[in-house]
């Protein structure tokens, strides 16, 4: 018998025959796998075609298939937070870089990207400052500063003489803990279900303008409990006596005004209280109040110290330096310190978690929906040195 003969008889597997029926099986589990992705991208074609009429009927640019098939994860946020329904962010790829999985361990889940991104955009841009500080993000429930505000001391020598031991330099570490800032907005079920409501840009809003508003007065006058250490909540002495741990300030000459005869002196002063090395980055910060009255000031020749941007964007300069309008600082009073100059990037840093999670909760606040945001952030003087404050007192 011959090898064709032994391969084809009945009961004998020879090794074409075994590969054409693996190819066979192969075709055959291809098939249907084929068929049940024709299935599932019919009913998803049927899904957003009616998605499209709907949001023609509510007056909003119909949304391309295209489109939608590109941004899984924010069609699972919005289920998620509309019903609760989480079978669309199991299946998402984790990626933490972007903010977009499911934290399981406390039955959140990250904002997604879109969301997340505009968050951050409303918070650097409010008059907080933050626009103006260091920021930087950890992944710790600290952050630690190391300073070296010293110097090695120095000395000239001769040729034949011994050499005398100097100064060694100290190094200060500042230690900025990270503390938990919330919000909690609420939707009736019914509003969620409104297919014409954009959850995610409301979420957004809600959550900016509560985090924007309590980070900018603890930036300025948080006294660290459960809370960043704001700037002016540490101790102020004369800049004539003043050490590390400190902020120093010059006064105006007046309680509660500036000096009648030169109100314009106290602001020069100000300015060259500060070392060399720091007014070259340094920026003006006050309130919507002061800023008012010191426009007003002339210097000896009659020239306004006070000059507006030039172009859209840019922000009015005083004395050649930037001006920053934030509201959290104190009106001119006796005894205010209404005026802070520096160099704040610097002098102060901001600490903070670079993920913001959304915890939806529908049963404490029925028939609303709660959706309870938490985010992780600190700041702290960082130098001393770096930031003086204008104080409206005689002395």
């Amino acid at each position: 018998m011959s090898e064709t003969e032994r391969n084809e008889a009945p009961g004998h597997d020879g090794p074409a025959l075994e590969v054409k029926r693996a190819l066979n099986g192969f075709l055959s589990d291809f098939r249907t796998f084929q068929g049940d992705i024709e299935t599932r991208l019919e009913k998803q074609e049927e899904r957003l075609t009616m998605l499209d009429r709907k949001t023609q009927i509510a007056g909003r640019p119909a949304l391309s298939s295209a489109a939608a098939a590109e941004a899984p994860h924010k069609k699972a946020f919005a289920a998620y937070l509309r019903s609760g329904d989480d079978e669309g962010l199991r299946g998402l790829e984790l990626e933490g870089k972007a903010l977009s999985s499911g934290v399981g361990s406390d039955g959140g889940y990250l904002v997604d990207p879109e969301t997340a991104e505009t968050i951050k955009g409303v918070l650097h841009s409010t008059a907080s400052i933050r626009s103006i500080a260091q920021v930087v993000s950890v992944e710790a429930t600290s952050f630690d500063v190391l300073v070296d505000h010293s110097d090695i001391g120095s000395g000239w020598a001769s040729e034949t003489a011994n050499q005398v031991e100097t100064d060694t330099p100290q190094i200060e570490r500042v230690t900025i803990p990270l503390h938990e800032l919330s919000a909690m907005p609420k939707a009736s079920q019914r509003l969620l279900d409104d297919s014409a409501f954009d959850i995610e840009g409301w979420l957004a809003a809600r959550i900016a303008d509560k985090f924007s508003r309590a980070e900018a007065a603890a930036f300025l006058t948080g006294d660290g409990v459960d809370k960043p250490k704001g700037l002016l909540g540490h101790p102020q002495v004369a800049d004539g006596s003043w050490s590390w741990g400190n902020l120093g300030y010059i006064a105006t000459g007046s309680d509660g005004d500036f000096d009648a005869i030169s109100p314009a002196d106290a602001i020069l002063d100000l300015v060259y209280a500060l070392g060399a090395e720091y007014r070259a980055n340094a920026s003006f910060v006050m309130n919507s109040k002061t800023a008012g009255a010191v426009r007003k000031m002339k210097d000896a020749d009659g020239r306004f110290l006070w000059t507006d941007g030039m172009a859209a964007g840019e922000p009015a300069r005083l004395m050649g330096y930037p001006v920053l309008i934030a509201e959290d600082m104190p009106d001119i009073a006796a005894g205010a310190v209404a005026v802070a100059f520096g160099d704040f990037r610097a002098g102060y840093t901001i600490a903070e978690r670079p993920d913001l999670r959304v915890l939806r909760d529908p049963f404490s606040a029925k028939p609303h929906v709660l959706f309870y945001a938490t985010k992780r952030v600190g700041g702290d003087v960082s130098d001393f040195a770096a930031i003086k404050l204008l104080k409206f007192a005689a002395v």
